[in-house]
């Protein structure tokens, strides 16, 4: 008996408790219908193709299922049945979520918007080590946002200028110095040097301070470089990593985050690239789905966004974070990092939408200070502090000389 694309169709199919289930957004092309539409998303993403097949017996129950349809929406719904997928390969899953379906002909756009994950798939993933609780296991921020800082510019200076900036910031205030995205292991910073240099520089600033600091070092590198990375951050006494999760690969991630669990490291996830898949709203993997995913294989913090306060553009924020931190079959949260054009003008309405169990992370929003990164830093972490106490930067600003001149600076207006 052959099997055909109207198979992967049953729009009275209810999903099983093992099923993935994933929304998708679709625009069916010229001449095809929403079902025929639907069903070739369903047959290319299991285990179907364009040419009748002769198959008998348990192949058939490996087939997806394309079982809702909202013209209006513009929204289908596919189930996956749980044996399609190995467990805990993350890269394996995708290629059939989100994979040749993206290029089909069938469809003019096509965009994977959510995930119902079940519980059999979500137990072979292992999730992040600490979530947010970093916050208190790691760092001294308990009720408050942690807050970061990227130095600026974010590639160009040398080690001893990299480690300096961190001194003025974490004395200033801030919890983590952070690199960024594009700064790994260049000649005019060489990824050692400036390990133990930004260390040392964290163990004066600590005893100066008398609180907790650390560093997001950022170990993106090909492959076992990139283990080595983390062993050498580990031997320095550095508790938390960086990796580029979305140009690193699925599955590097999910090798640094068993690498981490061996030295009790936490991992912070840059979202470098989403955008590439998610920024176009009609076609893509949103950055929902990314920040799942991330969750699935490990990370403990991932940036999600500003709620539009920022300089970048931004998907469902809110929506995100609280999946991020909602249960998800007894695993462990994310703790969501917010940044990308943040300045102390805007911490108070940054909380009042997303709240305070996040991170927050400035770069030109702290060295940009009129007076420089320590000023920039006081500035950041005051306003920090008074908008996680429900009150408003510019009362706040009237007991602190540093955040008054940063409101001078940037008021509360979001830069661009």
């Amino acid at each position: 008996m052959g099997i055909t694309y109207e198979d992967f169709l049953d729009l009275e199919y209810d999903p099983l408790d093992d099923d993935l289930v994933c929304e998708f957004y679709i625009e069916p092309a010229d001449r095809m219908d929403w079902e025929a539409a639907a069903s070739r998303v369903a047959s290319e993403s299991s285990n179907g193709t364009w040419a009748e097949l002769q198959v008998e017996g348990s192949v058939r129950d490996l087939s997806a299922t394309a079982f809702s349809i909202d013209e209006e929406a513009g929204h289908i719904e596919v189930a996956y049945p749980d044996a399609l997928f190995e467990p805990g390969s993350m890269p394996q899953v995708l290629s059939c979520i989100a994979g040749n379906i993206m290029g089909m002909k069938a469809v003019d756009r096509i965009r994977l918007l959510d995930c119902e994950w079940p519980v059999t798939l979500v137990e072979s993933f292992p999730g992040p080590q600490y979530g947010s609780a970093v916050k208190s296991e790691i760092l001294d921020a308990g009720d408050r946002p942690a807050t970061a800082t990227v130095p600026k510019p974010k590639v160009g200076l040398t080690t001893d200028q990299h480690a300096t900036v961190g001194y003025e910031a974490w004395t200033g205030g801030v919890d983590l110095l952070k690199d960024d995205e594009n700064l790994t292991d260049q000649s005019f910073n060489p990824f050692e040097d400036r390990l133990t240099e930004s260390l040392a520089q964290r163990d004066r600033a600590e005893d100066e301070t008398g609180e907790t600091k650390s560093y997001l070092l950022n170990v993106t590198a090909p492959g076992s470089e990139m283990l080595e990375r983390v062993d050498m951050a580990a031997e320095h006494g550095c508790e938390f990593v960086m990796v580029d999760v979305v140009t690193t690969g699925w599955a590097a991630v999910q090798q640094v985050r068993e690498r981490c669990e061996r030295h009790g490291l936490a991992i912070h996830a840059h979202r470098a690239m989403h955008a590439a898949f998610d920024r176009v709203p009609d076609h893509g993997v949103s950055m929902r789905v990314i920040a799942q995913i991330a969750r699935l294989c490990g990370v403990d913090h991932i940036h999600t966004g500003t709620a539009g306060l920022g300089k970048l553009e931004n998907e469902d924020t809110e929506g995100i974070n609280d999946w991020l931190q909602g249960e998800c079959h007894g695993l462990t949260d994310v703790l969501p990092v917010a940044s990308g054009g943040l300045h102390p003008g805007l911490l108070d309405q940054l909380l009042d939408e997303l709240g305070a169990n996040i991170a927050v992370q400035a770069g030109g929003g702290i060295h940009g200070h009129p007076d420089g990164t320590h000023a920039g830093a006081i500035a950041f972490r005051h306003a920090v502090d008074a908008a996680a106490q429900g009150h408003s930067v510019e009362d706040a600003a009237t007991d602190c000389p540093e955040l008054e001149r940063a409101l001078e600076k940037w008021g509360t207006e979001t830069p661009r």
